[in-house]
């Protein structure tokens, strides 16, 4: 495994790209309503990376993803490929970001809910993103990746859902995807040891039944085997000298969770 230790400088450029990432999400809450379309959404996100943030959106055909961003509804747990599905009051929704500026990536998603959405769709969205907190508040110099993927799966299984074991977190800087794999799921104590300077992503996927997934016939798109829900929330983390740093806070956020650009 070889992992890479950001510089100063690389950290600052990433610094950059998180925030960039960040504000992409924000920009398309408000046209995340019943009645657009997945690739809709990905067409404003496109034009407002390309056009006015002047990054490169990563997912555009990386390894022949056809769309710069990734949209999952409902049972989809991840990679789901914008099209002409449109939107109905009730769905969920994670849309995927990832920018490339000046070389470096930042790396992000959110759960959106669409009109009027169920009380047990909202309570598996609620429990994905504190399950994705109580990972990140794992992260600090000296501590395991094992305790990341412990506080999500404890979290997430005494509320009665699954965690998604095929997919995980993973390094990140000049390279989309690099060491280490951080797992959503393990036992605290084990795992790579966390030094300051390692960048990587925590995005946990909960499924409201089983774990279990299985892959589209388009190549990307993975759902749940039994069609229940599944929610995802990610965040790009910097490991530093006394805690760490979440690197794609959005504003709201900060004002509404408590979470801070620095620890």
């Amino acid at each position: 495994m070889s992992i890479t230790l950001k510089t100063s400088e690389e950290i600052a450029k990433m610094r950059v790209a998180g925030r960039l990432a960040a504000e992409v999400l924000e920009m398309i809450e408000p046209f995340v309503i019943p009645g657009v379309t997945t690739g809709e959404l990905d067409q404003i996100c496109h034009d407002y990376m390309v056009g006015v943030q002047k990054v490169i959106p990563a997912p555009l055909n990386y390894k022949g993803f056809p769309r710069s961003i990734c949209t999952s509804v409902n049972h989809q747990v991840c990679h789901g490929i914008p099209g002409p599905k449109k939107l109905r009051s009730g769905d969920i929704i994670n849309i995927d970001i990832t920018v490339i500026k000046d070389g470096y990536h930042g790396d992000t998603s959110q759960m959106f809910l669409v009109g009027e959405v169920n009380l047990r769709a909202k309570r598996l969205v609620k429990v994905c993103q504190e399950a994705m907190y109580l990972g990140i508040a794992q992260v600090r110099p000296g501590g395991r990746l094992g305790d990341i993927g412990h506080a999500i799966q404890r979290h997430a299984e005494s509320h009665g859902y699954s965690v998604v074991q095929e997919f995980c977190g993973h390094g990140i800087g000049k390279v989309f995807h690099e060491d280490p794999q951080v797992l959503h799921y393990g036992k605290p104590g084990t795992g790579l040891v966390m030094e300051p300077g390692m960048i990587f992503t925590i995005e946990p996927m909960i499924n409201l039944g089983k774990r279990y997934v299985k892959l589209l016939p388009d190549g990307w798109t993975a759902v749940t085997k039994d069609q229940s829900l599944s929610a995802q929330w990610e965040h790009m983390i910097l490991v530093t000298h006394t805690g760490h740093e979440v690197l794609t806070l959005r504003t709201r956020e900060i004002q509404t969770t408590g979470q801070k650009h620095a620890d």
